[in-house]
């Protein structure tokens, strides 16, 4: 399923092929895209952006794009606008650049920026979670199978 997890009014967060759904993006009025990834494409849409080339892995140092990161999302949301951070999954190196910028600019202390953010990822999982299991058994009456 495509979809963003907004984190804030200015902040979503979300994998890369939900990122690259320029209906999506539009309906969600993102304006800022931030790929941290080395090899994830960028949106077909005409929208500012910055990549973070790192890989998923514990020997990347993504600690040097945190001010980077975190200034530019704020800078989005002091115009108005959305900022999108997402990585292939979604879940590790974006929410880290979330994370930092939660901390910088909330001055929130690690575990309470992390706890935020994952809280948010968690409600949304549950949101989704609650429409899939509502129309479950139209998907299963669909697919021919019963529950």
């Amino acid at each position: 399923m495509l979809h963003l997890c907004p984190l804030s009014e200015s902040l979503l967060i979300s994998n890369s092929r939900s990122a690259c759904d320029t209906d999506l993006l539009c309906r969600e009025r993102v304006t800022f895209c931030i790929n941290v990834s080395k090899q994830q494409p960028f949106p077909a849409l005409k929208i500012s952006g910055m990549r973070v080339p790192v890989f998923d892995e514990p020997a990347e140092n993504l600690y040097k794009y945190f001010d980077r990161c975190a200034d530019a999302i704020e800078d989005a949301g002091k115009q108005g606008g959305r900022t999108l951070v997402y990585c292939k999954n979604g879940r590790s190196r974006s929410a880290a650049i979330c994370t930092a910028y939660f901390m910088k600019h909330r001055s929130l202390s690690l575990q309470e920026a992390f706890g935020d953010v994952v809280q948010w990822m968690l409600t949304d999982v549950q949101v989704s979670t609650h429409r899939l299991l509502k129309h479950a058994p139209e998907i299963s009456q669909a697919s021919g199978r019963t529950q």
